[in-house]
């Protein structure tokens, strides 16, 4: 499972139809967009959800990184981003075999949003499979790049 984890001043995700409705919006906090790939389960899953939720990227005092996203009241806009499992290494049109079928990602979607909310992680979403705009101001900028299958390796 991998995470583009953006410490955002504020962020929004609308659906790109005739309203342009807004389906999730945030303030201070994080703009995660979640690939889920054919190999991942719950434990990739659980591993992302805690480590976002423990990610100490917000100034404390001092002004230096030290604070986690609850210490600061921040919360999180979760959409889902199959194009992350994009696989560009041969010809200049990606290949998406790695990303998993779009009821297994949904599953491991909703369970990774569930174990967020399970950590006092208040969270907004995205509408899964759809068509959006998403519209933020990174802080700072920080972007972080999380994959679960890293860990492994550490």
């Amino acid at each position: 499972m991998r995470a583009c984890v953006q410490r955002v001043s504020r962020a929004c995700v609308a659906l790109q139809d005739e309203n342009d409705r807004i389906v999730g919006k945030i303030e201070k906090g994080f703009l995660v967009l979640l690939g889920v790939g054919i190999e991942d389960d719950e434990d990739d899953a659980r591993y992302l959800a805690k480590k976002i939720a423990q990610l100490r990227v917000f100034d404390d005092g001092e002004g230096k990184m030290n604070l986690d996203m609850l210490k600061v009241g921040g919360r999180a806009l979760v959409v889902s981003q199959f194009t992350l499992f994009a696989d560009c290494v041969k010809g200049n049109r990606p290949s998406f075999v790695g990303a998993a079928s779009p009821d297994r990602a949904k599953r491991l979607y909703r369970f990774f949003i569930n174990e967020l909310n399970s950590r006092d992680v208040l969270t907004e979403e995205g509408v899964f499979q759809a068509n959006m705009s998403v519209s933020l101001v990174n802080d700072g900028p920080v972007t972080i790049w999380l994959d679960s299958k890293e860990r492994k390796n550490a």
